[in-house]
């Protein structure tokens, strides 16, 4: 019975102690399993906060990215204003050039005729304009190619050239022979011989140291003075002008002023004040100047060529272009 007591007294130490072993290890189980959740509590603390501290730089540095974003916008922004007020800019000082071209050639046209120029000066603002490629500027280049094929139809009229011929013939008016001072080259030889001195000998031929009788010399000598008063003329044109002494020179300046009144008629295309000149030039050449000198002779011909030609054309007013360059430059003011 004792023995039985004792036995199960051991039995119920031995659960005790396993219990309480059980509860031990339990409790102490427990509480590294609570110091881990506190480490690992703490350690997901210090995370949190390392987080924290990230996601507000990130935050800080999103904030100054989208700052210098928006400044960049406005810069942006400013750079393409700035752009497009220097290309706007730029196309009008491009018009402007333009404009100064076909100013140019109507000026040419109306005051001076002068084709050439007035062609170049509007192929130069359609190359212009072809460098702006602008789809605006169309109206303007058809405008231009309109009035380009114009001025490309007119008879073509040597300006230049026929106002070279007449300075160079004005040069030369200096170097005319007038014809009142025209003599034959040898009249002497072509009178006809006289009775009185026929058996005479030549006075080139006579010995200078032979001593003629005083009727002989006499009668040489009055032979003499009869050859240097008589002169043959022809009588089946008119007779030239006598001149004063000093007249030659007006005479020859006022030629000047008709050839020189004549290029000035050329250039305002006053057909008949160019020819009246010329024609003018022409009567004084034959009337006062030698017909046998050959620089005078070469004078009448040019000017009879000059007189022919016309100089007069319809000339093109330019009005397309002056009007397509208006409303293109009334359609920029209103933009």
């Amino acid at each position: 019975m004792a023995t039985r007591r004792g036995g199960g007294k051991f039995a119920w130490l031995l659960l005790v102690a396993l219990i309480g072993g059980l509860a031990t290890w339990q409790w102490f189980d427990t509480r590294q399993q609570l110091s881990e959740i506190r480490q690992l509590m703490s350690q997901r603390q210090g995370d949190a906060g390392a987080s924290h501290e990230d996601v507000a730089k990130f935050s800080e540095r999103l904030a100054a990215i989208e700052l210098q974003l928006a400044e960049s916008k406005d810069s942006e922004a400013a750079l393409s204003t700035l752009h497009e007020s220097l290309a706007n800019g730029r196309e009008t000082l491009d018009l402007l050039d333009v404009e100064q071209a076909i100013t140019l050639a109507v000026q040419q046209i109306q005051l001076a005729g002068n084709v050439p120029v007035a062609l170049q000066a509007l192929r130069s603002a359609d190359a212009q304009l072809a460098r702006l490629d602008k789809a605006r500027h169309l109206p303007l280049r058809k405008a231009l190619a309109a009035d380009i094929h114009s001025l490309n139809e007119l008879p073509l009229v040597d300006v230049p050239g026929i106002s070279l011929q007449l300075g160079q013939i004005v040069e030369s008016v200096d170097k005319f022979a007038f014809a009142v001072y025209g003599r034959p080259v040898d009249a002497a030889s072509s009178l006809p011989p006289v009775d009185a001195a026929s058996s005479l000998p030549p006075a080139d031929a006579t010995d200078p140291l032979e001593v003629k009788p005083w009727w002989q010399q006499a009668l040489l000598d009055v032979w003499q003075e009869a050859r240097s008063l008589i002169r043959i003329q022809r009588f089946d044109r008119e007779e030239p002008v006598l001149l004063a002494p000093g007249q030659g020179f007006f005479l020859r300046e006022n030629l000047k002023l008709r050839l020189l009144s004549a290029r000035l008629a050329l250039f305002a295309r006053d057909q008949k004040t160019y020819r009246s000149e010329l024609s003018l030039a022409e009567h004084w050449l034959t009337r006062h100047f030698s017909p046998e000198d050959k620089a005078v002779q070469a004078a009448q011909a040019d000017i009879k060529a000059l007189a022919t030609a016309s100089v007069v054309i319809d000339l093109p007013d330019l009005r397309a272009s002056q009007q397509a360059l208006a409303v293109l430059r009334d359609g920029k003011e209103k933009r």
